[in-house]
């Protein structure tokens, strides 16, 4: 099998667009319905205003959200997906089930209602 040097190997190149602690994270609130600024630090009281300013610009540099601005209120701003971010709905939902795989802390009906929660928000088929 051929190595893969580290400035081709496609996971590298994929890490680089999640190098910030918060950027899966965000991505994640968006597909559930979070698209102000104010609503992406509701559940993160660590995640600084300086920080969250960065990652979505990070994020929309990398195409994969856009932000629209209204005109009738420069300071009404939203976040939504692009096609390109709404293609990262199966790699999240991977990383949520790998870690109810490993992880007890839910009983079993919990893990199903996540499961389903995951699965219908996310629009993963079974």
């Amino acid at each position: 099998m051929a190595k893969l040097e580290g400035n081709i190997c496609p996971v590298d190149q994929s890490l680089k667009l999640f190098n910030k602690k918060w950027h899966i994270q965000i991505i994640r609130d968006l597909f559930f319905g979070k698209k102000r600024f104010k609503e992406f630090k509701e559940d993160k009281p660590k995640l600084s205003n300086k920080v969250l300013t960065q990652c979505l610009k990070d994020l929309e540099n990398n195409g994969l959200i856009s932000k629209v601005t209204f005109e009738d209120n420069s300071k009404l701003t939203e976040y939504y997906l692009t096609d390109e971010g709404k293609r990262m709905n199966k790699i999240i939902y991977e990383i949520a089930m790998f870690t109810l795989d490993k992880d007890d802390v839910y009983s079993e009906d919990k893990r199903n209602e996540i499961i389903d929660l995951f699965r219908n928000t996310l629009e993963i088929e079974n």
